[in-house]
């Protein structure tokens, strides 16, 4: 049966709140790797790991146990194309699914953007999650449910055609 990692150090309280429902509607494991302690909800299919702090120790405890179909929950490309090339899936909190074939360009543009913030060209961080990346992100893990998860239900209930 798949399951569901996330990158729990970076990924926003609301995007958790919707795994969280998914875990207790539908069973799927769900496991958050963070390097500081996690307050989770007392659900069977929910867990915790805390790793030991340091640069992408975290992605490296994923990488490790990560296996094919599963679905990695993270914002952080290098780590979802590491995802990728083990056969796993790739969603970011905004609701974006990473896949072979767009990975290596994401990849690209990320690097460029670096180079870019690194040059003070360009400044900032990524736009507030907004309403419509919750829904993405809730559409996204839907259709991996449907796809993958224990049972294949989804986590909203799809309206009845004419309702």
């Amino acid at each position: 049966m798949a399951s569901i990692w996330v990158d729990a150090d970076a990924c926003p309280g609301v995007i958790k709140e919707i795994l969280f429902r998914a875990a207790k509607r539908t069973g799927v494991a769900v496991t958050l790797v963070a390097n500081q302690a996690l307050q989770i909800p007392r659900i069977p299919s929910l867990r915790a790991v805390q790793v030991s702090s340091g640069f992408d120790v975290a992605d490296a405890e994923i990488v490790k146990r990560v296996a094919a179909g599963d679905l990695v929950v993270t914002g952080d490309i290098p780590l979802a194309a590491e995802v990728i090339a083990k056969g796993g899936e790739a969603l970011n909190p905004r609701g974006e699914r990473y896949s072979p074939d767009t990975i290596r360009g994401i990849l690209g543009m990320r690097d460029f953007m670096d180079t870019m913030r690194a040059s003070g060209v360009v400044g900032g961080g990524p736009p507030p999650l907004t309403q419509a990346n919750r829904n993405a992100f809730a559409a996204q893990l839907d259709t991996w449910l449907a796809r993958s998860g224990p049972g294949q239900v989804p986590v909203r209930p799809v309206p009845k055609a004419g309702s």
